[in-house]
Parts: C-alpha cells; structure tokens; sequence
C-alpha cells in the first residue's frame, strides 16, 4: 500500500507540474482563456483580474505538484490537492455538458483536450488525490521544518517571478502555431472544393452539388430550385486556419502576402485602441526604416476599418494595415503591439513590443540576401 502511495503521489505532482508550467509560461495566453470563462458565465466585471488570476492558479498549481513530489507538508498539501481537483472536476463536468469554452486550456496550447477529455482526466486524477488524502499518513515526513518552510515560501515566490518575466517578454516556451520555425501554409497548396447546398420549391427536397457540377444552364432546373448555402472542402492544413490578411474590402490576400519572396514585417495589434502614443510614434518609425529599404512592412489588426483610418490614415504613414482575426492575432505574438518576421511563410522570429530591435538593427538580422547575419 505504501508504494502505491508513492506512484500516485508522484504521478499527481508531475502532472500538476506539467500543467502549471505550460500555462505560466504563457500567462497572457492563460489569461485569455480565463476571460473566456468570464465571458460565458456572465461575468465581464471580473475581466481585469484575469491576468492576475492567471498568475496566481498557475503559481498555485506548479507549486503544489512541487510540493507533492518533494513530498513537503504532504498533510495540507494532500487536502489542498483535493479541494482544487474537487472544484476542477465538477467544473469541467458542466463544461462537458453545456460546452461553454470549447477547449478548457487545462494544458494551455501545450495539449488540446475536449472538455469529456478533460473531464475524464480529471476523474483520473481526483481518485489519485482522494488515495494519497487518505493514506497521507503513511508517508511520514521528509523535510525538517525549516527546510520545508523555505520550500513552500520559495516555490510559489520564484514561479511567479518566472510568469511576470514571460509576460513582460515573451513565454521562453512557445506552444502555440506561431511558433519560430513553423510554416503556416503548405508547400503545395492543393485545390479547394466547393460544394452548394439548393432546395426544391415543391418538394423540399436538399440536395448538394459540386460547384463545377451544377446545372446552371439547365434553366427549368433553376426554377425549380434556390440556393440554401454552401462548404468548402480544403483539403490543405494550414497551423492557423483562422489567419487572414483582409483588405478593407473583405479581399483575402493572406497567400499572397505569404508568399511573397523576401522578409515579411508584420506589426501585429489585436486592439489599436489601446495603443499609447509612444508605441505608435515607435512602429511608425520603424516601419518607415525598413521600408524606405524596399523591405515589405504591413500592419495586422483586429480593429475596424474606422480605427485604423483615424490612426494610421494620414498620408506619411509608412505601414499598410489590415484586418484579421483579433483571437488569431492574439495567438500569433503574445503582445501588443508586436512584430512577427516571416519567409516563405515561415515565422523567423518574433518580439514583444518592449524588445523590438531597430530597423538597423533589423536590417542586420535579415539582409536583403535573404541569408540572416551570422550564417
């Protein structure tokens, strides 16, 4: 029984471990799903705290699978471990049921679970938590008590330090699509399918045809039926399938601008609005470097067509914005503004407003040779 105790205990921090640190790692990230939840549950109030939430349960939640694979202060730790699984799997009960958020983020983008997979974890790992609440005292203690103490005081302390430098940053770990390396379209794209949906006027009769397919010139079967809607059938994947680069009049460039030859700037703002004045003055300025180069510099916002006219629709503006999805630009770089370079549709790197270099500094990195410095 003793050594059962032990697995369960280690399997339990581990696993707590793991999901602490892929989402402290990304505490904006994590903050972005919490704002999720409030939103679902009718809670816009509470939207302020989410960074701050996300900071504190991530902390919370790493330190006690330390806690638990140190075997530290097993006594209130195994209760502790309990109450939060005992929250968390009644949670994610009602979120399998009722699909509030899709996707939970118990293992930030590190992992992506439907909310019965979560669920079905988490009953896992509460039956693990009610076994080593149980049998706790079997353990015994390991640690005196100063050494335990200065555990339990410094874990938590040095993980948020650890979550505060991601955020001011960006997270050391990158989970999510847009990670430096990845390709966000294919090498070949292959064609798409279009299927429309018509209806019978008499009979009510759907039937579904190919687009190439539909007997468009037969004109009494164009009486007879009306256009209901319609799918496309890509058969490309594509990491982001939620990416667009939109002109103001909805045209989707987002191919084009992906492959277009050479380094692809993108300054990248999910919410012009809350841009300061300094962070407007700075890409701007860097913006008008790099293109005076012949480099090929656009803006990526969420914002409407309006906010970007009265912004950046002055006639010296150097950047070409466009519209995209604000959750996708969220995704693509962790701040607000901040700058993404892409190749051949692959993200060279990317940098959190505080760290972008200058355009000289920029040009040194990727020259117009298309070779980076120092290869």
């Amino acid at each position: 029984m003793k050594w059962m105790v032990h697995v369960f205990r280690i399997l339990l921090g581990l696993t707590f471990i793991f999901s602490g640190f892929v989402k402290g790692v990304d505490p904006l990230g994590t903050a972005y799903k919490i704002e999720d939840y409030f939103i679902a549950y009718g809670m816009p109030w509470a939207m302020p705290l989410a960074l701050s939430l996300s900071i504190l349960l991530c902390a919370f939640e790493f330190s006690l699978g330390v806690f638990l694979l140190l075997s530290v202060r097993i006594r209130p730790v195994s209760l502790l471990t309990l109450l939060l699984m005992a929250y968390f799997t009644v949670l994610t009960f009602f979120d399998a049921i009722y699909n509030p958020v899709p996707d939970c983020g118990c293992f930030g983008d590190a992992i992506k679970l439907t909310n019965w997979e979560t669920f079905y974890k988490n009953v896992v790992l509460i039956l693990l938590a009610v076994f080593v609440y149980v049998y706790r005292k079997r353990l015994g203690r390991v640690w005196p008590p100063a050494a335990a103490n200065t555990i339990l005081a410094a874990v938590p302390v040095l993980f948020i330090l650890f979550s505060l430098y991601n955020y001011r940053n960006l997270p050391m770990v990158d989970f999510t699509a847009w990670k430096t390396g990845n390709k966000m379209i294919p090498d070949s794209l292959k064609p798409a399918q279009y299927y429309l949906v018509y209806q019978n006027k008499q009979t009510g009769e759907i039937k579904e045809y190919l687009s190439n397919e539909l007997p468009w010139q037969d004109s009494v079967w164009l009486a007879s039926w009306e256009f209901r809607n319609q799918r496309i059938d890509d058969p490309n994947h594509y990491p982001a399938p939620n990416f667009k680069i939109l002109d103001t009049l909805g045209n989707d460039l987002t191919i084009n601008y992906l492959r277009e030859p050479g380094y692809l700037f993108c300054l990248v703002s999910n919410d012009l609005n809350s841009l300061s004045p300094e962070a407007i003055s700075k890409i701007e300025q860097l913006s008008e470097q790099l293109s005076a180069d012949g480099y090929s510099v656009i803006g990526l916002s969420g914002s409407s067509g309006e906010d970007i006219s009265r912004l950046f629709g002055h006639g010296d503006s150097h950047i070409n914005w466009f519209q995209s999805d604000d959750t996708e630009l969220k995704t693509m770089v962790r701040s607000n503004p901040g700058l993404v370079v892409m190749k051949d549709a692959v993200v060279m790197k990317k940098w959190h407003y505080r760290n972008i270099p200058d355009g000289e500094e920029l040009k040194q990195l990727f020259p117009q040779s298309g070779v980076p410095s120092g290869e």
